[in-house]
């Protein structure tokens, strides 16, 4: 089977994008794997396919890199509106269906994608000896550490212990080690489904800005720095750990457009 895509990359988050609206691709997990290996294939954090929903402008759907159908992806869904647009769907606003529910997202004057992330209701707080540490679901679940120095953390051998220790390793979840620096935040993360650091998450700096911002009232900015680059996520703390108006902001980049033949 012949199989054309494009590449997109959000702060070097990195997806495969196929045009799905016409139903006819079907990828078993080992095809996916195949195409995201970065020796063998086109190589990607994950892929995804651009369908079609009646009542909106689009679906996603999410794999990872295992070949695995992901929660929501915020980096994803942000390429994903930019691939829309590039494709002719162009809108002022986009109403899209993900795995989580119903999503809206925009393209700034600027070239950032917006991204309108689900609602948080919960976030549950742990004390475990000298580690504070926040769980938490953006549309994917997450665990949330803050340190003093990210570049100090072996965020993968720290990940991996963490992914899969006794409470989250049947589901596993994405781990976050997240340091303030001067008036932004930095973010590394351990991905489950890719199962290595990525160099950014969306879900993942949704979570640590919600963290950061857990404390204050209103409406809120926070700017966000990763290993690819800059993001920034807007809320409104509800208070009771209840957030919404989350916006997830950055760029979602075009890379190059290919076609490979998959057995």
């Amino acid at each position: 089977m012949k199989l054309s895509f494009s590449k997109y990359q959000g702060t070097q988050n990195d997806f495969v994008i196929i045009d799905n609206r016409a139903g006819t691709v079907q990828l078993t997990a080992a095809q996916i794997q195949f195409i995201c290996d970065r020796r063998k294939g086109v190589g990607a954090d994950g892929l995804m396919l651009l369908g079609s929903a009646e009542g909106f402008d689009f679906s996603m759907t999410y794999f990872n890199a295992d070949g695995k159908e992901g929660t929501m992806c915020g980096n994803g869904g942000r390429c994903l509106t930019q691939y829309a647009f590039d494709k002719g769907i162009k809108k002022d606003f986009y109403h899209f269906i993900a795995i989580d529910g119903p999503h809206e997202s925009k393209i700034d004057d600027k070239g950032w994608v917006h991204l309108k992330m689900i609602d948080v209701h919960n976030i549950e707080k742990n004390i475990e000896g000298e580690v504070t540490f926040f769980v938490l679901d953006t549309g994917s679940p997450h665990y949330v550490e803050l340190v003093d120095n990210v570049n100090n953390v072996d965020v993968v051998a720290l990940g991996q212990m963490i992914r899969y220790n006794e409470r989250f390793n049947k589901e596993g979840i994405n781990v976050n080690f997240v340091a303030q620096e001067e008036n932004q935040l930095f973010v590394r993360t351990y991905e489950r489904g890719v199962e290595n650091e990525t160099f950014s998450c969306g879900t993942g700096v949704t979570a640590a800005a919600l963290i950061a911002g857990i404390d204050k009232l209103g409406a809120q900015t926070i700017q966000i720095e990763t290993l690819g680059g800059k993001l920034a996520v807007s809320f409104n703390n509800k208070g009771d750990h209840a957030f919404d108006s989350i916006w997830l902001m950055g760029p979602g980049c075009f890379v190059f457009d290919g076609s490979m033949e998959i057995k």
